[in-house]
């Protein structure tokens, strides 16, 4: 007798163990779905975040190229119409074009002797500061300069934008780029009156 009840509280605890095992597994599975389905959802908002962060730095490219074009159309045309004799057989005096600091996005006018970065946007005169403020002056690449301005260097699309940012100074003078690809500071920059620093 205590033999057989003994083996029902047995099958019957076997039974409700089994039960809870069973929706244990079931509350596992709908778990294991939701974390798959949130995965796909992150990686499909990361593509999309990729991609519109891709379109914006191409944008600002296309803007600031566009603003160069016209600062070299400008500049050639001031230089034509300084060259041409005036009626009277006299060379006009050229009148200097008065350099104000840069906003954002401007135009990353050609470095020459006592200019001051202040003619340069923040994000330029940043770049140029993460070179200069190297205590061995080596050159750096674009993922380092972006990790020392804080910027996510595992995005690409990021740190193309700086490259983007370092090659137009390293066009116009301002930096260096190497053979390798790493830009360093060409020069070294000293303090302006305004307490930025000049090249």
């Amino acid at each position: 007798m205590v033999s057989t009840f003994c083996f029902r509280l047995f099958v019957e605890g076997c039974a409700v163990a089994s039960m809870m095992l069973g929706l244990l597994e079931a509350r596992e599975t709908a778990a294991r779905e939701r974390v798959e389905g949130l995965r796909e959802e992150a990686a499909r908002m990361a593509a999309v975040l990729e991609v519109a962060e891709i379109e914006l730095d191409r944008r600002v490219i296309a803007r600031e190229e566009l603003g160069d074009a016209l600062a070299v159309s400008a500049e050639e045309s001031t230089a034509a119409s300084a060259a041409a004799p005036a009626e009277g057989g006299e060379v006009p005096v050229p009148v200097p074009v008065p350099v104000s600091a840069s906003v954002p996005g401007a135009v990353v006018p050609p470095w020459r002797e006592g200019m001051s970065v202040s003619v340069l946007s923040l994000d330029n005169q940043r770049i140029l500061n993460v070179l200069q403020d190297r205590p061995d002056r080596e050159p750096v690449r674009a993922k380092g300069i972006a990790a020392a301005l804080g910027v996510d260097n595992a995005v690409a699309a990021k740190v193309e934008g700086v490259r983007s940012k370092a090659k137009r100074l390293a066009e116009r003078r301002w930096l260096l780029q190497e053979a390798s690809g790493a830009f360093s500071a060409g020069r070294r920059l000293v303090a302006s009156p305004a307490g930025g620093s000049s090249a």
